[in-house]
């Protein structure tokens, strides 16, 4: 299996640029992997037009030594995914994304074209759909998809995002908890809490964390704990 994934908790932090602290990443990303030419899908974002989300991913992506365009500008949805050179999804609302992804027929052609070694980008909501389900996305459910059913690039799940704060005076339920609370009724998969300003990148039937922060592993019945970027995470793939 040629997967080659890159996926980012969250796109930007606190006071810096657009797409600043991975910026490094994905120029990596695309060098090692020949990337000129990336098809870039724009559902996640409600609030802006696909075309100035394209255009604010290009202003970032030409400096990387590549040029973006919009699956939304393409006739033929499938097609245009089946013939990328690269796929880059991002973030926002997830629910939205997968709706998208479903109502056009791409879920599935992204998934083909990703296991054949098509290189594939995603920060956030787009790290969300590369996992089996939207289920750890941290989003309001403002539109109902067709399948909570994503891709399944990885067989495990992410919290992009994942905070272990409980702010003081506040009295819903901790990232944790909701966690957990996914667990007792989906006992059999792991999830990753994959902390901001970290990402994971898939090589074939390797994976590898990076970043300052550790992430947090969740599975049924087992107590939660910390991986740094460094240690052998493969098991996650198996």
């Amino acid at each position: 299996m040629n997967k080659k994934l890159l996926l980012i908790s969250n796109s930007t932090n606190a006071g810096e640029a657009y797409l600043g602290w991975p910026r490094e990443a994905i120029r990596s990303f695309v060098k090692s992997n020949n990337i000129h030419k990336v098809l870039f899908i724009p559902y996640a974002g409600v609030g802006i037009t696909y075309d100035e989300y394209t255009s604010k991913v290009n202003s970032v992506f030409t400096e990387l030594g590549c040029s973006i365009y919009g699956i939304h500008n393409e006739i033929d949805p499938v097609k245009a995914v089946n013939e990328a050179e690269a796929i880059a999804v991002g973030g926002g609302n997830t629910f939205h994304l997968v709706y998208m992804l479903h109502k056009l027929k791409i879920m599935d052609a992204i998934k083909n074209m990703a296991l054949k070694g098509t290189p594939y980008m995603g920060w956030s909501a787009g790290s969300n759909v590369a996992c089996p389900s939207l289920k750890t996305t941290n989003d309001m459910p403002i539109i109902e998809p067709e399948s909570f059913n994503c891709t399944g690039l990885i067989p495990f799940q992410i919290n992009p995002h994942y905070l272990d704060a409980n702010p003081e005076g506040h009295g819903g339920e901790t990232r944790e908890q909701r966690i957990e609370e996914f667990m007792q009724v989906n006992k059999d998969i792991y999830v990753v809490g994959l902390r901001e300003a970290t990402y994971l990148l898939v090589e074939g039937n390797s994976i590898s964390l990076y970043g300052k922060r550790p992430m947090r592993i969740f599975k049924y019945e087992q107590t939660a704990y910390e991986i740094q970027a460094g240690e052998n995470i493969d098991f996650l793939l198996k």
